[in-house]
């Protein structure tokens, strides 16, 4: 069974004794900090359907030994705020939906006073797995303040994952609930690119995703980046980093067999992008 406290009196000593939980009014937030003294760099990072802000404390870890503070989010109806109906691939679009929304209220949060300035907003970067990283990537279409962005077995293009051309043979297996082609385009960052403002971006994938298929992702990466192009920036910005195979369950949970290696490329990304200790 769930239970927030006692997934974070699990972590390691190094992490649990800096970490600790929060809420951003109805927003529940795991919070992590080097030191709780100093600003630091922060990243606001979202998990995927059916997952919480507790699932993998090594990657927080390694922030924190970067230097780089922690904002986890419970997406809207999981973890701490738990509505199953919400877990379903029914109501993922209303996930989203909120999920982008709420972006904004956790960044006033962390702006609050109340902090002492440790959450340094002009070294803020977003980012997440799945329909976190969907929810990231919506965001970044419209103005903000972040400084970078890591993604991980995610898409911006939402239209090619549910609703594909039909007769067309597709990346994927149909979706298995129909989704409201408008409702899609609204969330779709590949149908919102005016306003994605060029910064740092890794996104991270195996070749053998089955929920997110590599080639609709590799058509949005190869999409924004002649966005950059256009908008008079490095399309280099853009890292796309892919394996074959990693042995994880569907290749898209986690990164099995290499999920040390994706985790170090986050951290070493993050820290080059926001200034931290290590960079």
């Amino acid at each position: 069974m769930y239970d927030a406290p006692a997934l974070v009196a699990a972590f390691p000593v190094a992490l649990r004794m800096r970490a600790k939980l929060a809420r951003a009014g109805e927003i529940p937030l795991l919070l992590a900090h080097p030191d709780w003294d100093s600003p630091a760099p922060t990243v606001l990072w979202m998990h995927g359907r059916t997952a919480y802000k507790e699932l993998d404390p090594g990657r927080y870890l390694r922030w924190i030994r970067a230097g780089i503070a922690v904002c986890a989010i419970d997406l809207p109806g999981h973890g701490e705020r738990l509505i199953p109906e919400y877990q379903t691939p029914a109501r993922t679009l209303d996930m989203l939906e909120q999920a982008v929304r709420e972006v904004d209220a956790v960044v006033e949060f962390l702006a609050d006073p109340a902090h002492d300035g440790v959450f340094d907003l002009e070294r803020l970067a977003i980012g997440g797995m799945s329909a976190g990283g969907m929810t990231a990537l919506r965001r970044l279409c419209d103005e903000h303040l972040f400084r970078c962005a890591a993604i991980e077995g995610t898409t911006g293009n939402l239209a090619g994952l549910y609703n594909p051309p039909p007769g067309k043979p597709g990346d994927a297996p149909p979706w298995p609930v129909r989704h409201d082609p408008t409702r899609v385009a609204a969330l779709d960052a590949m149908q919102n690119l005016g306003g994605f403002r060029p910064i740092p971006l890794l996104a991270l994938h195996s070749e053998a995703d089955r929920l997110v298929p590599v080639g609709i992702q590799r058509r949005f990466i190869e999409t924004l980046r002649g966005h950059y192009v256009t908008r008079g920036s490095d399309p280099a910005l853009i890292e796309f980093v892919t394996w074959p195979t990693t042995g994880a369950p569907d290749e898209h949970v986690g990164f099995g067999r290499v999920s040390n290696d994706a985790k170090n490329l986050q951290a070493e990304f993050f820290s080059q992008h926001l200034g931290s200790a290590t960079a």
